[in-house]
């Protein structure tokens, strides 16, 4: 089995699977999606997490977070949602150690409760009974 990290996979992307980029940042699709459409959004540069990141890297991030976004959304119109996340460190389940952020599109039942979205990280904790 390949190491996704030796060479750095994200690093060494083919640019015939990039949908976007700007000047630090680049969009690809996850190549085991969570559900159809789900996008990775990586800096150019090779850091290991999100709080590594600098303002710029930050606000094209953010940039092509909104272009993705738009993007599937006009191209699905069953999207209702989005999750966005990112995995920082292992025990957090980052398995490729640069940095990236999940946009993941929710329709209407994909789910049975989605109550509790990225709760879902630690299963016993995703539902939860709201004190009064």
């Amino acid at each position: 089995m390949r190491d996704p990290n030796n060479p750095c996979l994200f690093c060494n992307i083919k640019k015939k699977d990039i949908i976007f980029d700007n000047s630090y940042a680049y969009v690809s699709f996850d190549s085991y999606p969570v559900s159809k459409f789900h996008s990775l959004i990586f800096p150019k540069r090779h850091i290991e997490n999100f709080f590594e990141l600098n303002d710029n890297e930050l606000l094209a991030c953010n940039d092509l977070i909104n272009k993705i976004k738009n993007k599937v959304q006009a191209d699905d119109k069953t999207i209702k949602g989005f999750n966005i996340g990112s995995n920082l460190g292992k025990v957090a389940g980052q398995s490729i150690m640069h940095c990236h952020i999940h946009l993941i599109p929710r329709r209407e039942g994909d789910v049975d409760n989605p109550q509790g979205g990225v709760r879902a990280v630690i299963p016993a904790k995703q539902h939860y009974t709201r004190k009064k």
